[in-house]
């Protein structure tokens, strides 16, 4: 019986115009990064398991694909007490985690602050769906050692031009604050221990609406005082169904002109946490024209790393985000020993290349030679040689006998146009009988 020769399941081949169109569209995003001026780096594929288990990555740790260690033994085996005692590396499940470390490491050469680009695969051992894979790519931004709201209002921006970059219209950022969400649980009653399985709750609303959030709290035992407290918070009590993803504190989305400290503060309890209300509504100040921001009280984020502010894309074709991230002021800390404040934007790469039409990568000058099977090699080359020297993607291919096939085949591999060779070749290729490439319906 023959052995399979699919992929590893929940990851792929990529053909090459698949791959084509995948480089052009982060060349888009890199150049757009660039000319906002973040750095790319590169980090290993794997970090020691410890650091990937050290409760940073919330529940993506428990999808991190473990490497054994060598040499391992019987013996080995039967004194582990758990799985990961075999391993001492993992392969990276998002490039947060490494990029504290490669901070931590490097930080004597870097710049005070830091601008990070990281575009690279992550791997998580997911169960595999449409749009959701095991190894797939990251586009990451971040921004080392600055404080202040200058960070979030850069990343916004950078990746909000990214976004027009690639010819997609309508996206949305929401944003919300994690010091929002947690002050707001405490006004409302709720206990601190409480907060991590309330959010975990609200993060459904938009699934399951206010009575499913409001029945869900209450078979989860929370006080019946702090339940029905929430159902009296202004934007919760205005959500409904039409609202659907991009939940906003009026009807429809709102521009971020609209996101100011007075329509954020009216949205939510008294009490809440006024530094966190002044931050959103500056970034949202700053970015004005550039981005569409929609203030979303109960977006949550499932790291549990996040400290300050918090965004996701939304896409109006899409019941689920493009990207998103937040500011993560304590992670650099555990590798350093000194808090540094951090904050980032990732990318979907996997979701958001299916909604970029393919640019028509078809080059004029790219050239495919057709010769016949009599044609000199050496000849052949020559022109070839020639070609290249004047900046000429070349491709050598023999004449089929489906010429109309083949054609076709150089069009969608990019190619502009053809000359076909016989046996008594040229010696310029300015003597060949160029004609346009063109694809057929």
């Amino acid at each position: 019986m023959a052995s399979p020769v699919t992929p590893p399941r929940g990851m792929r081949d990529l053909l090459p115009a698949d791959k084509a169109h995948r480089e052009h569209v982060l060349g888009v995003i890199r150049g757009v990064y660039r000319a906002h001026g973040f750095d790319e780096i590169e980090t290993p594929v794997m970090e020691d398991s410890s650091r990937l288990h050290a409760g940073l990555g919330g529940d993506n740790e428990k999808l991190a694909f473990a490497v054994m260690k060598r040499a391992l033994t019987v013996d080995d085996l039967k004194a582990a007490e758990r799985p990961l005692d075999l391993a001492d590396l993992g392969l990276r499940f998002d490039l947060t985690v490494p990029l504290a470390r490669f901070y931590a490491s490097n930080r004597a050469k870097l710049p005070g602050v830091f601008r990070s680009i990281q575009i690279a695969p992550v791997w998580r051992a997911e169960r595999p769906q449409k749009g959701r894979y095991r190894q797939f790519v990251q586009c990451d931004i971040d921004i080392i050692g600055e404080p202040g709201v200058l960070a979030e209002i850069e990343l916004i921006t950078a990746t909000s031009e990214a976004l027009e970059a690639l010819g997609l219209r309508g996206c949305s950022i929401r944003l919300n604050d994690r010091r929002l969400l947690t002050s707001m649980l405490d006004v409302l009653g709720f206990a601190p221990e409480t907060h991590p399985q309330i959010l975990i709750t609200l993060d459904k609303l938009d699934k399951i609406g206010t009575e499913g959030v409001l029945a869900e709290l209450a078979e989860r035992g929370m006080p019946a005082e702090a339940v029905a407290a929430l159902r009296e918070v202004p934007a919760f009590a205005g959500f409904g169904a039409e609202a659907g993803f991009t939940a906003a504190t009026e009807p429809a989305a709102e521009a971020s002109g609209h996101v100011t400290a007075e329509s954020i503060a009216a949205a939510l309890p008294a009490g809440v946490d006024a530094a966190a209300v002044a931050d959103l509504a500056a970034i949202a100040a700053a970015v004005g024209p550039r981005a569409r921001l929609v203030f979303d009280p109960f977006l949550v984020r499932g790291m549990g790393y996040y400290t300050g502010p918090i965004f996701e894309v939304a896409h109006p074709e899409l019941g689920y985000s493009l990207g998103g991230g937040g500011r993560y002021d304590g992670m650099i800390g555990r590798f350093l020993g000194a808090e540094v404040p951090a904050t980032g934007f990732s990318l979907g790469f996997e979701r958001l290349i299916d909604l970029v039409p393919p640019a028509v990568a078809q080059g004029e000058g790219d050239a495919a030679l057709l010769h016949d099977r009599g044609a000199d090699p050496a000849r052949l080359m020559a022109l070839k040689s020639l070609l290249i020297e004047q900046g000429v993607r070349v491709r050598l291919a023999a004449k089929p006998k489906n010429l109309r096939g083949a054609l076709d085949q150089l069009a969608a591999d990019g190619f502009g146009r053809f000359a076909i060779v016989g046996s008594d070749a040229p010696a310029h290729p300015d003597a060949l009988d160029w004609r346009p490439l063109e694809r057929s319906a």
